[in-house]
């Protein structure tokens, strides 16, 4: 143990003073996770709760940056500094309303934000220190507010008479609907599932973000004034008899554009990526969001029928892809009692996309990583049912006139992998709606939403969250593809602040 290792631990349980060397007397510490073997066997969050006193110290080794780059790496440019200022000098319920200035989504941030990439790896002690832990102290102090059941006080908020319409129920839709409702704008999401969240929900497994979160939030929401209109399909035409749950309403885009006075699409992208592997059609060939989305609904009982519980139990299980996406799925194998889970990845782990922090919780949890192959064709058996994939060896060789890294697959050097059940995660695509085109809605050859232009520039700042119709705003996955929630969360306050300003000049 390093001598900073030892003094950091003999002050974990006391209130340090605060003090510019901090960090130099006290090292990073992460929440504790329950162990491997635990966690295993149930869909709960990994992290336990971490002690005021802990977030006190480690919120205490902030420089206070002159210029904070963890701010501005942030897409939210949340005030970090700030509030990490006010956890460390233990004015907990001041900190967690300064986060709420700027995120309205701040107990998911601190839960599934990758702070690796952002703010803490921008964090100025990052190298040779440790960050400061952003995320957890975010998570935590914001747990504490909503456990309180604060709201803000929105008493002096003059109401319109104007109404919004936001369509999705995902970071963007929420983030959108809260900016409008702390501005006394009138706001009802509309979506087609019973739970508000997207992907949040119905994505993302609970050992990242327990729902119990999402349905505190949507509390929340109510409680300032947002309505929700769930199990609701937006169709080309109303009473549209296309949706596979007799449970789902479905009510047409031009009854709407008529009810409300503008509209948010926060739709996000549910085409998952198709595997072109000769094979993929196999049964046992499963897509990661079908995977995952089963899973959610059998554990949560929503009992929506288009989704069906896909069962690994017993099996031996490999996934293509090296995403966070990727990572929910192996995880989620592991607990449904996978007989083996391997992750097959074409490059190295240093150019795999996900987040760093969860490969190394799959890692513990038993999942096995098999690097530098590529996937040739899924193999079935007798019964056209999988039996394995089939891989070529790859190496990563730089371009010598660009510099950039380049695949080189070795087609002599095969690897048949066994398999009972193959999860693809290989991204996702627009799911451009029908109706767009009669509303004057136009997309890029993607499929993904046009914006319109502020300037002729190629920065995307520079892009408004109005489509061609100047009454319908856009903004998240469908506006930029497969991205992170916060930036899902930056466009739908932009495209709130627009719609307010469209609004309040246009009164009429």
């Amino acid at each position: 143990m390093s001598k900073l290792q030892d003094i950091s631990k003999s002050k974990q349980e006391s209130k340090i003073e605060i003090g510019p060397l901090n960090f130099l007397e006290l090292g990073r510490v992460t929440p504790t996770k329950r162990t491997a073997k635990n966690r295993k066997i149930d869909f709960k969050e990994i992290y336990d709760r971490s002690k005021d006193v802990q977030l006190s110290n480690q919120a205490a080794r902030c420089l206070d940056c002159g210029n904070p780059y963890c701010e501005w790496k942030c897409p939210l440019h949340n005030y970090i500094p700030n509030w990490l200022d006010l956890v460390a000098n233990e004015n907990y319920q001041q900190a967690g309303e300064l986060m709420y200035e700027t995120n309205p989504l701040p107990e998911i941030c601190g839960r599934i934000c990758p702070q690796d990439r952002l703010c803490e790896q921008a964090c100025t002690i990052n190298t040779g220190f440790g960050a400061v832990t952003i995320g957890a102290i975010e998570k935590n102090i914001t747990d504490k507010l909503m456990a309180k059941k604060w709201r803000p006080n929105l008493s002096q908020i003059i109401k319109s008479d104007k109404k919004v319409a936001v369509v999705g129920a995902g970071p963007a839709g929420l983030a959108c609907a809260d900016q409008l409702a702390r501005n006394g704008i009138k706001v009802t999401i509309h979506d087609r599932y019973p739970e508000i969240g997207g992907l949040l929900t119905f994505g993302i497994p609970g050992f990242k973000l327990e729902k119990e979160v999402l349905v505190k939030r949507r509390k929340f929401l109510e409680d300032i004034g947002v309505q929700f209109r769930l199990n609701t399909m937006i169709t080309d035409k109303k009473n549209d008899a296309s949706a596979q749950d007799d449970r789902i309403q479905s009510v047409s885009f031009s009854e709407l554009n008529q009810e409300y006075d503008s509209v948010f699409l926060g739709m996000g992208t549910y085409t998952s990526v198709q595997a072109d592997l000769p094979g993929s059609d196999a049964t046992g060939v499963i897509r990661a969001l079908d995977y995952l989305i089963g899973n959610v609904n059998k554990i949560e009982q929503y009992k929506m029928q288009e989704f069906h519980y896909h069962n690994v139990e017993g099996k031996k299980v490999i996934v293509i892809g090296g995403g966070d996406t990727a990572m929910d799925c192996v995880r989620t194998a592991v607990r449904q009692g996978a007989k083996s889970v391997s992750c097959v990845y074409r490059r190295d782990l240093a150019s795999m996309p996900g987040s760093p922090s969860e490969v190394s919780n799959a890692k513990d949890e038993g999942v096995k990583f098999l690097f530098n192959l590529s996937p040739v064709s899924i193999k079935t058996d007798s019964t056209g049912d999988v039996s394995g994939l089939k891989t070529f060896e790859t190496k990563q060789l730089v371009d010598v006139e660009t510099g950039k890294s380049k695949l080189h697959i070795d087609e002599t050097r095969e690897q048949l992998l066994e398999a009972d059940v193959i999860i693809t995660a290989f991204g996702f695509r627009a799911s451009p709606a029908d109706w767009f085109e009669n509303s004057n809605i136009k997309t890029k050859e993607n499929g993904l939403i046009k914006t319109r232009a502020l300037e002729d520039r190629n920065d995307r700042n520079t892009f408004s969250q109005q489509t061609s119709n100047s009454k319908i705003f856009a903004g998240g996955d469908m506006v930029r593809g497969a991205d992170l929630v916060v930036t899902a969360i930056a466009d739908g306050i932009k495209a709130a602040n627009e719609i307010i300003k469209q609004l309040t000049s246009n009164p009429a």
